[in-house]
């Protein structure tokens, strides 16, 4: 378990749990830095960083993110922060010989349209969903990097489209957060203000699949110690899926979250604003045909999620 692995982005929610994850399996060659120590917008930086630690696995989860709003407001530096992690990233793990690469995107990257459920093969199938395409293509931009590298140059690089991810370390931020931890505190806050109801974005018809953070940690490293890039660029594809096959409803979503909470006021739709993607559930069959599946349920990670949120509360405004 003596690995050199780099975990880029070992600060955010699903870089942490990685992270946790390799700890527990008792990996203890580790390499993790804040952005505050690198920068990995900075490509001179980035290749100081690896010329210097030479790791031999690298996670790449780093980047800007955030939900519709933060995606519709913030959209140039989306694309170009995400851009320019990827780009150095990948490119100092092919110039310093990086014996396999994990690229996690985003299950934005598929057409506002695809088939459900989604098939790796949807990729660039269709138009985006225009509220996240600058992220999606940043993302895409991703994904054909690793592609490429390995095209050109044989190196082991390959990509994880993960869906929804809410969890442990989420950002609860209402102007940057996703959906599940938007809720969490919108609930909570109305809760301890005894508010009579709390308004939502959108209609609640849209549908979507989520997944417990812990579990993405556990397949991404499934696939660290079980597959390689030929696996998949042999197959026509240039990615996986990882989710739960499973979606459901915002506005039951809503609901379920409302009662763990121990909101008692009403739930009201802005329905000015918009409900994104109609649709958008992951087709992880080749995951589960290579021997993994999720096992934490929705409403057991949601529990976890918002006692988490609770924790973190009493210490600091969150």
């Amino acid at each position: 378990m003596n690995t050199k692995i780099y975990i880029a982005g070992s600060s955010g929610m699903v870089g942490g749990a990685v992270k946790r994850h390799l700890e527990n399996l008792g990996y203890t060659n580790l390499i993790f830095r804040s952005s505050q120590q690198l920068d990995l917008i900075n490509q001179a930086d980035t290749e100081n960083f690896f010329s210097g630690e030479r790791p031999e696995i690298v996670i790449l989860s780093a980047g800007k993110v955030g939900g519709i709003q933060a995606n519709d407001t913030y959209r140039a530096e989306f694309i170009y922060n995400n851009l320019m992690i990827e780009a150095n990233v990948i490119n100092a793990s092919h110039k310093y010989g990086v014996k396999k690469l994990i690229f996690l995107g985003s299950s934005c990257i598929y057409p506002k349209l695809a088939s459900q459920p989604i098939r790796e093969e949807e990729l660039l199938t269709g138009y985006l969903e225009p509220t996240n395409e600058p992220y999606a293509i940043a993302k895409i931009a991703g994904i054909k990097l690793c592609e490429n590298y390995y095209r050109q140059y044989g190196s082991n690089f390959f990509s994880v489209m993960p869906t929804n991810l809410y969890g442990t370390g989420d950002n609860f931020n209402l102007h940057t957060s996703h959906v599940v931890p938007a809720l969490i505190r919108k609930f909570h806050e109305g809760k301890m203000n005894n508010s009579s109801e709390v308004v939502l974005w959108g209609t609640g018809k849209a549908l979507r699949e989520f997944m417990y953070v812990d579990d993405l940690a556990e397949a991404v490293v499934y696939l660290m110690q079980n597959a390689d890039a030929k696996d998949f660029y042999s197959q026509g594809i240039s990615h996986i899926n990882i989710g739960t096959g499973e979606d459901i409803e915002i506005g039951k979503l809503a609901e379920l979250i409302k009662e763990i909470v121990g909101f008692d006021g009403k739930i009201e739709y802005d329905t000015t604003k918009p409900d994104g993607t109609p649709r958008k559930l992951l087709d992880v069959s080749r995951v589960n045909q290579l021997g993994w599946k999720h096992s934490t349920t929705l409403e057991e990670g949601l529990r976890k999620t918002y006692q988490w949120f609770l924790n973190v509360k009493s210490r600091q405004s969150v």
